[in-house]
């Protein structure tokens, strides 16, 4: 029984956990390899993991490695850090060094990472979309609330929205849209009952309610609920790619508005998770449905590479940073100001670290 438990968890848990963040780091650090090649800069070590080898092999100039502690990997480029260079650098090795490259060459190498993982989304959303269409919410009403401006009007539950002033309606997500762009003028709305079509009028109230960020808004309803049942509508490559890049964009918004109202405290850094958190959301998409871990892969992705274009020292934003006010000095800084601003990068890491892992021990035991 403990043996069957060990290997439940194990395929269910760690094994989907590593898939998703080993292919998450493979393509963060493939930008940066990628992009280190193209402008002639030497790459000494490409590894997946930090710490102690594992495993590993030098190709060509490149030592490709497995390392021990999986959360993260990193790319060595040679001149990176000219600090530690005990020996001149030869005349050819002075060519491929990456210090020795124009500084906007380098911020395309350190951007290449955070960009690959945006991309990586992107790619696999339009995949998805490609292989499994979408699933669309039907604009069948499921629900008319009492006293409300559409039970007044004549809606009925199990009315099909047919049409919201001229335009034609084929998923609740576009009425919904329509009505919240409205100023308490009256609509013009046209139901589906049956065999019949019936022409209805209703005036939105201005009501109160709460965003997906938990904060108060004034929003315009009309008293109905959807019914919540679903269709499938399958895409061509040019509809998926379409969509592929509409989801990309709605996911990178929400990050960065999520990073936004973290930072107001709107939410809560309480809400926050870590690897504990990722590593049960896998295990529990896995198994319901292993697919289900493709899309939320490319959320994870993009996640990634918002948080990684933060300007917090140690991070790729807080590099760019740095060459950003190299190119506009016209020399880096000193070493003491970024050994500096490196502290102070591991400190906010660290900070954060133990309290991602402090929220996700604590929802384990609650």
């Amino acid at each position: 029984m403990q043996i069957d438990q060990s290997i439940h968890f194990f395929i269910y848990y760690i094994l989907p956990f590593l898939v998703v963040l080993g292919v998450l780091i493979f393509f963060h650090e493939l930008g940066h390899f990628l992009a280190a090649k193209y402008f002639g800069v030497k790459v000494l070590k490409f590894s997946l993991g930090f710490g102690p080898k594992l495993v590993g092999k030098k190709v060509g100039e490149t030592e490709y490695l497995i390392s021990t502690l999986p959360l993260g990997g990193y790319v060595k480029m040679l001149g990176e850090n000219t600090d530690e260079e005990d020996k001149p650098l030869s005349p050819e090795d002075e060519k491929k060094s990456f210090s020795n490259k124009h500084v906007g060459k380098r911020i395309a190498i350190v951007a290449a990472g955070p960009i690959f993982n945006l991309l990586l989304a992107l790619l696999i959303f339009c995949s998805f979309y490609v292989v499994a269409g979408i699933h669309v919410m039907t604009p069948e009403i499921g629900q008319v609330r009492e006293s409300s401006p559409a039970s007044r009007a004549g809606f009925l539950k199990g009315d099909i929205i047919v049409s919201v002033g001229n335009k034609k309606t084929d998923t609740w997500p576009q009425i919904k849209e329509v009505i919240q762009g409205n100023t308490g003028q009256p609509i013009d709305i046209t139901v589906k009952r049956g065999e019949r079509f019936v022409a209805l009028t209703v005036v939105p109230e201005i009501s109160v309610t709460k965003n997906i960020f938990g904060e108060e808004i004034k929003s315009p309803l009309i008293g109905i609920v959807s019914a919540g049942k679903f269709e499938k509508i399958n895409l061509g490559p040019l509809s998926a790619l379409k969509e592929g890049f509409r989801k990309t964009w709605e996911i990178i918004e929400l990050t960065c508005m999520t990073v936004v109202k973290l930072i107001q405290r709107v939410i809560p850094i309480e809400t926050v998770g870590g690897p504990i958190l990722i590593g049960q959301m896998t295990g529990q998409l896995a198994k319901e449905n292993w697919a289900y871990l493709i899309p939320f892969t490319a959320v994870i992705s993009i996640n990634l590479g918002i948080l990684n274009l933060l300007p917090i020292p140690i991070l790729d934003g807080g590099f760019i940073v740095l060459l950003l006010i190299e190119l506009v000095m016209g020399r880096p800084l000193n070493i003491k100001k970024r050994e500096f601003l490196q502290k102070v990068g591991i400190f906010l890491l660290v900070l954060l670290m133990v309290f991602v892992v402090y929220n996700d021990i604590k929802r384990l035991i609650e």
